[in-house]
């Protein structure tokens, strides 16, 4: 059959389902609206709590946090909804987009008429893997952005005010919030395979996302699990708050670069997983 496709005139296996036809199908579905949309809120809902609750409180023994410098200027907020948000709002749409592509495919029986159309199996994964990161890549931009715009209405444009003490010139802070935005998404990438390759194994698109969400809790639970020492280096979870280190006076990069490598080490061989038992699956609905 693969020889005989191949053979066909004007046939190519790498024109068949688009990126664009893919993006578009995913963009007008309703859990993308709604997902960009809460994302979209969080903002003006802590803006809205912040001045309920009063302004800046040092923590114990006078000491400075992320949170104490919220109000401070827009990069402070950035700053704060990203850190409020990353260890469990921003890997619900990672978990959502790659792990419901697949599976919502089969849910509808239209798995095996897509693969009839006839788009290779690599090629349709592909496309779907690289359209789910694209919508997961938005989501974590979306975020920082609305706060930002958000943060200078409320809060004025200024300097990105350090819990260490000192402050980045505003122009500066942009740089360093890029940087943190895009550790943020490299840390995600194993809830994106932990999803991806549920998605291919399994016709419920809620237990491809409930599943990624779910284990990805369960490595946050074990890292609070302090008799494990230095095991727990070799968790996702260890280091998904260590963008930190880029508000600082002087950028360190060693945590952020340990982290990425866990990640994206866990990440590929996922989604190797994935296209390998798609490759051999069976289809049928």
């Amino acid at each position: 059959m693969t020889a005989l496709l191949d053979s066909a005139p004007g046939y190519r296996a790498g024109r068949t389902l688009p990126l664009r036809v893919e993006a578009v199908r995913q963009l007008k579905r309703r859990r993308t609206a709604v997902m960009g949309a809460i994302l979209a809120v969080l903002p003006f809902v802590l803006i809205v709590a912040f001045a309920i609750g009063g302004g800046e409180d040092d923590g114990p023994d006078n000491r400075i946090t992320l949170m104490d410098t919220a109000t401070a200027s827009a990069g402070n907020f950035a700053a704060t909804c990203l850190f409020v948000s990353a260890g469990f709002l921003l890997v619900i749409p990672v978990a959502l987009f790659c792990g419901d592509t697949v599976a919502s495919e089969a849910g509808w029986s239209s798995l095996r008429y897509l693969l009839a159309a006839p788009v290779p199996r690599a090629r349709l994964l592909w496309s779907k893997l690289a359209v789910a990161l694209g919508f997961s890549a938005a989501a974590m931009v979306l975020l920082p952005l609305v706060a930002l715009a958000a943060g200078t209405a409320a809060y004025g444009w200024g300097p990105l005010r350090l819990p260490t003490g000192g402050a980045l010139p505003a122009a500066d802070s942009l740089g360093r919030l890029g940087i943190a935005v895009a550790f943020v998404f490299v840390s995600q990438l194993v809830t994106a395979g932990l999803a991806f390759w549920l998605s291919t194994r399994t016709d419920a698109p809620l237990g491809a996302v409930g599943g990624a969400v779910g284990l990805t809790i369960v490595g946050n639970v074990l890292d609070a699990v302090t008799a494990l020492g230095d095991w727990r280096e070799f968790l996702p979870a260890h280091w998904q708050y260590a963008w930190v280190d880029a508000l600082q006076p002087h950028l360190e990069w060693g945590g952020m670069a340990k982290g990425a490598a866990v990640s994206v080490a866990y990440a590929l061989v996922l989604f190797a997983l994935a296209f390998r038992g798609f490759a051999r699956k069976d289809i049928v609905s």
